[in-house]
């Protein structure tokens, strides 16, 4: 399981949603193996006045977070990092300088989903991947 955060300027990221999310799905399916029925996205347009960032960045700037099972190498996560660098800079243009991604991992046991913990879960991917 993975849930994906986006963050960004409201005007800025309101027009691209569609897209983005799309992108971030392929990079997902490309580098975790992820089957491509199992999309998690939520979107958190913020006004420009209530997200501060760096001088350095464009109103582009687009926070993406992910929330997902432990077991996946090094090289699997730095995969979809590069991915989603090269995919949304070229597909959506947003620079790389505006994009900032976070993996955060977590036990099976600490999802929840069907009834029941993650860990109780037959899922249909493999996670060490």
């Amino acid at each position: 399981m993975a849930q994906v955060k986006i963050y960004g300027v409201d005007s800025q990221l309101n027009p691209v949603k569609k897209q983005l999310s799309d992108v971030i799905h392929h990079c997902v399916v490309e580098a975790l193996a992820f089957p491509k029925d199992k999309r998690f996205h939520r979107f958190f347009p913020i006004k420009k006045e209530d997200m501060v960032f760096p001088p350095n960045r464009s109103h582009a700037y687009t926070i993406i977070e992910f929330m997902m099972i432990e077991g996946r190498t090094k090289e699997t996560k730095k995969r979809l990092i590069a991915l989603l660098f090269e995919h949304i800079r070229k597909e959506v243009g947003i620079p790389s300088i505006d994009i900032e991604i976070l993996i955060q991992e977590a036990p099976a046991y600490h999802f929840g989903f069907h009834g029941m913990s993650g860990d109780e879960m037959l899922l249909d991917y493999k996670v060490e991947v």
